[in-house]
């Protein structure tokens, strides 16, 4: 037998030769998605377009047991591609095959293909796993709430890795269908619209839909004793309403509150233009904190909102976010202003529409409230920090740069441009400087400067500024100044101002 001997290097040439040039370009994505105040959060390399999520639940244990498949396109020649995800993985497929998978840092499910994805190609991603999300900690804390009969998921800037892998940074929205199973006699309640409920051997399934793209942090899950009211708009909306067996003495406030939903998402249509979603709703499990989040088509409070009666400026504040927040969301999460400035400022306008207080007082109020040397004005909203992030300067001083800009271009160009904002964003991500833009472009009058005062200085603007902005009105002539009176509807918001508290 003949055979033919290739020198070391010239075989290493010819193997070279034999592999395709586009092979040497496959890279891992990153490990993060470049967001400045959480450089962990979210990954690189594809696009997440939908989620199927099918779970099942046992309260008793606080055990998950679920199946993600995940529908995806490669951005990148991927060799490797991380997801952002705490529980036990016990198999992962990509296309079919199986794929070797590994824990690297807290959060951070590192899969490598069997082969490399070129870009553009379609990835299905299938994640079997298993865990007690409650037992799971990343940077230090859970975001999942055990209550008496259940968990629930709900929490801000992350919640996603304690029950399902995703890209877990707003700036990846998808479509999501999440299927739960429950023993018999608990409820699942999660976004969008219940699609089916079916029970079998002891155990009821609940399915809903969510069919806009949407946030993973905007994803919700509930599982517990739930009294379900459903109802519809008049526009044939699907409303869901769900409040815990266990809430005590905030059952009825948080009814009278929560179920005044529709009626308000009706208003806010006035203000914003058509409601963005598929469903409607609210809910409120027995958990002890304290705070309220917009989680998408199904906002999520806590009774403790409802402690000192009922409050539907929380559900102004938590509906108006469908368009501020779900719809139009953050590009990164320094662009928080544009979600809570105007959730915040949603509550001015209902004050004023129910005759308790107009935004402009409301503005002289809140003005007058912190003296320059207060360390509200030292929190800039257009960019406050990770640590300021929901500080309430975001919220109250935002809101003031929002009746600065209404004062500024006139009533029409005002409402105009909150109209026009969410239809120009729908369903995307949005920075506070492309805010600024279209203010600019539909008012027809430059605002930079505007926006720098109240949103970039870390000082109080002064008398001057405030005056020009018309937040601060001069007395009548002769006249002595005298501090604003509270208007009527401040108890109402204030009681709200720990609603992002997490």
């Amino acid at each position: 037998m003949y055979r033919r001997l290739i020198a070391p290097g010239a075989f290493a040439a010819a193997l070279l030769l034999a592999i395709p040039a586009s092979a040497a370009d496959f890279t891992p994505g990153a490990p993060g998605a470049g967001d400045p105040y959480y450089p962990a959060s979210g990954n690189g390399g594809y696009d997440v377009s939908h989620y199927d999520l099918r779970l099942k639940y046992q309260p008793a244990t606080d055990l998950l047991e679920g199946t993600a498949t995940i529908s995806a396109k490669a951005t990148q020649n991927l060799s490797r591609f991380n997801l952002d995800f705490g529980l036990k993985v016990s198999e992962v497929r990509v296309n079919g095959k199986k794929a070797a998978f590994a824990k690297t840092g807290e959060q951070e499910l590192e899969i490598t293909p069997a082969a490399g994805l070129p870009k553009g190609t379609p990835i299905t991603v299938v994640v079997r796993y298993a865990g007690k999300p409650s037992e799971v900690k990343i940077n230090g804390y859970t975001a999942w709430a055990r209550t008496p009969d259940g968990g629930v998921a709900a929490q801000e800037p992350e919640s996603a890795a304690w029950w399902f892998p995703s890209n877990d940074h707003p700036r990846d929205k998808a479509t999501y269908d999440v299927s739960v199973a429950v023993p018999d006699g608990h409820q699942a309640i999660s976004n969008g619209v219940l699609q089916s409920q079916s029970s079998k051997l002891g155990w009821t399934r609940y399915s809903y839909r969510s069919n806009k793209p949407q946030a993973s942090y905007l994803t919700t899950l509930a599982v517990g004793k739930f009294d379900i009211t459903t109802d519809k708009t008049a526009d044939g909306l699907p409303v869901l309403n769900a409040y815990s067996k266990d809430l005590g003495d905030n059952d009825g406030a948080a009814r009278a509150s929560i179920e005044r939903t529709t009626e308000v998402a009706e208003w806010l249509e006035t203000v914003f233009g058509k409601y963005p979603f598929n469903a409607l709703g609210g809910y409120v499990p027995n958990v002890t904190s304290g705070f309220a989040l917009e989680t998408q088509t199904r906002p999520f409070y806590s009774p403790k909102q409802f402690a000192n009666g009922a409050n539907v400026s929380v559900v102004v504040h938590e509906l108006a976010h469908q368009w501020y927040g779900d719809s139009v969301s953050v590009d990164n999460w320094k662009d928080i202003w544009v979600n809570e400035g105007f959730a915040r400022y949603s509550q001015w306008l209902w004050s004023e529409k129910e005759g308790e207080g107009t935004a402009q007082e409301l503005a002289d109020y809140v003005y007058a409230q912190h003296p320059a040397d207060d360390a509200f004005w030292t929190v800039k909203p257009g960019d406050p920090g990770p640590d300021n992030q929901f500080d309430i300067a975001v919220y109250d001083r935002g809101a003031l740069a929002i009746q600065a800009l209404r004062n500024a271009v006139g009533e029409d160009a005002f409402f105009q441009i909150l109209k026009g904002w969410p239809k120009e964003h729908a369903y995307g991500n949005a920075k506070v400087g492309d805010f600024v833009k279209y203010a600019e472009k539909v008012s027809g009058k430059p605002l930079a400067e505007l926006f720098d005062t109240w949103l970039y200085q870390p000082s109080k603007p002064a008398a001057p500024a405030a005056k020009k902005a018309g937040v601060l009105r001069a007395p009548a002539k002769g006249a002595a100044a005298k501090a604003p009176a509270r208007p009527k509807s401040w108890k109402q918001i204030a009681a709200t101002n720990e609603v992002h508290a997490h």
